[in-house]
């Protein structure tokens, strides 16, 4: 018997239109990443390399000048603890009644939950404004206080729900078989539900870190005190008051001045600084996506 000639069309035209998928997303991905590759080399030059070379793609010097100045600034200690605390505690805190509220609202022997639901719900859509929140708040004396950046937004209404409908999807056989070794309700979400949902659990858990180390709408309206300002304050004001200084630094430079006056080094430098502890994160969290939800879990 002869034997088929393999059909190499079908191949050919799988082969290009992954060249021309993968060329896609390489380009997207330059387009995506090019704006933090330019924040970096900037971060270490200086303002006459980048006046001379108005497209900055490569780094034409190295001057770590901007670096320098924010590692010598007490205040950016101050507020890179303060962020860490806000991040840690309030995660924590995010995370415990997140998780807690949403298995005791999948609980369909809970009473009142559809009154409950209904309520956490309305307040996705309604809240009481600006200036009434701020007379609540002052009045329960978290203004000018470092917890005002965590009590307050100390629950997601929206991760709420989505933890709370997938606890409803989970397998009531997980449930059943705990009941029946006679474990009561906390040990089962502790032993049980946490550890089969751990990919999700990580998810939320990045999402709230994020949330809580870019902080700054909650401190820039209640916090007037410097020493609790948050590194994302620290931030913009370091935006600001260089942004505000340009003009003066340009006339310096045209009247001949020698020294370098890195404004724009100093900024990136600033944000790269500020961006890279919530980057190194992603590692840790990232091994809990590949894995299968329901792990550990009863196979029917």
């Amino acid at each position: 018997m002869k034997k088929r000639p393999v059909k190499k069309e079908r191949f050919s035209k799988a082969s290009l239109f992954d060249a021309v998928l993968l060329a896609g997303l390489g380009l997207l991905a330059l387009i995506t990443l090019y704006p933090f590759y330019q924040v970096v080399i900037i971060s270490v030059s200086n303002t006459v390399a980048y006046a001379r070379h108005p497209l900055y793609i490569l780094p034409y010097v190295f001057d770590p000048i901007g670096y320098k100045t924010i590692f010598s600034d007490l205040s950016f200690y101050r507020s890179l603890g303060i962020t860490a605390f806000v991040t840690v505690v309030g995660t924590a805190i995010n995370m415990t009644l997140s998780m807690f509220g949403a298995y005791a609202l999948s609980r369909k022997t809970l009473a009142g939950r559809n009154f409950f639901l209904g309520f956490i719900i309305f307040t996705m859509f309604f809240n009481g404004g600006t200036i009434p929140t701020y007379l609540v708040t002052n009045d329960l004396g978290l203004v000018n206080s470092i917890w005002v950046m965590i009590l307050p937004c100390a629950i997601s209404t929206y991760y709420l729900i989505i933890m709370k409908n997938y606890f409803v999807s989970l397998p009531p056989s997980l449930l059943e078989a705990a009941k029946l070794d006679g474990a009561n309700e906390f040990t089962i979400l502790v032993r049980i539900i946490i550890p089969v949902s751990m990919p999700f659990v990580a998810t939320f858990f990045l999402f709230y870190s994020v949330e809580r180390w870019n902080e700054w709408y909650q401190a820039y309206l209640y916090i007037n005190d410097v020493k609790i300002q948050p590194l994302q304050i620290y931030l913009r004001n370091v935006l600001i008051s260089l942004s505000n200084n340009l003009s003066s630094i340009a006339k310096q430079m045209l009247q001949g001045h020698t020294k370098k006056v890195s404004t724009q080094a100093i900024q990136m430098a600033t944000i790269v600084v500020t961006t890279v502890p919530i980057i190194c994160v992603y590692p840790f969290v990232q091994k809990h996506f590949v894995k299968g939800v329901m792990i550990g879990g009863i196979k029917e």
